[in-house]
């Protein structure tokens, strides 16, 4: 097995897709109640960058509002996707706590490295008792650059991490295991683009296959 496996969050390991249209559209109508919205909620512009760090999300989608009406839509987006998921709307990818309770049982630490925010990561894990088995989760808010890289290596410092896998559905999860010297195993998930994918090292359609995938990479370290 290897040392150490470093997930994203969202189109890895939780399903946000289950929760984004619902909080979106909350979101959208308090904008449209203020006055600052008349159009459709774009939903389909946000999937198409989702798994940027939100500052950006409401660059991109609020392109022509102040910075501080983008500050204050993303709090009430924040505690629209904080209510949904402690009203239990969106789930776990199929087969999460088994490959966590596998990695484990192989003595494989598991971190989380999320662009998602400190209390939204939070929410998530308290709900899904992901404490269980994960390590320590992390949050851009971590990182003054905002950029994944810059946070699975600051993870790597912070607990001695040598050999390690990335495991996540866009290309920032991807960059971040090729600019640390890590395995970049890429999900083909909800919201991946196969575009992003062919740069992975491994690309998997369930999490499920990790416990296959780890030990022969684990094998293949111990050769080299």
């Amino acid at each position: 097995m290897l040392q150490s496996i470093i997930f994203d969050m969202d189109g890895t390991l939780f399903q946000t897709d289950k929760i984004l249209e619902w909080s979106l559209e909350d979101t959208f109508n308090h904008l449209r109640a203020l006055n600052k919205w008349d159009r459709a909620t774009p939903l389909d512009q946000y999937r198409q960058i989702m798994g940027v760090p939100l500052p950006k999300v409401w660059e991109t989608l609020l392109p022509h509002h102040s910075n501080e009406v983008r500050k204050k839509t993303d709090a009430y987006f924040l505690e629209r996707l904080i209510e949904n998921i402690k009203r239990g709307k969106g789930a776990l990818y199929p087969n999460v706590k088994e490959v966590f309770t596998f990695a484990k049982e192989n003595n494989c630490s598991i971190y989380i490295a999320s662009n998602g925010l400190a209390d939204y990561l939070n929410a998530i894990v308290n709900y899904y008792d992901l404490d269980h088995w994960v390590t320590e989760t992390f949050s851009i808010q971590h990182i003054e650059s905002l950029n994944k890289s810059d946070l699975v290596r600051y993870i790597i410092k912070k607990y001695g991490i040598t050999n390690a896998a990335v495991v996540g559905d866009r290309l920032s999860d991807i960059k971040a295991a090729k600019d640390n010297g890590l395995v970049a195993i890429g999900c083909n998930f909800d919201f991946a683009q196969a575009s992003e994918l062919s740069q992975a090292d491994i690309v998997i359609d369930d999490l499920l296959e990790l416990r296959t995938i780890l030990p022969r990479l684990q094998d293949s370290l111990s050769r080299e």
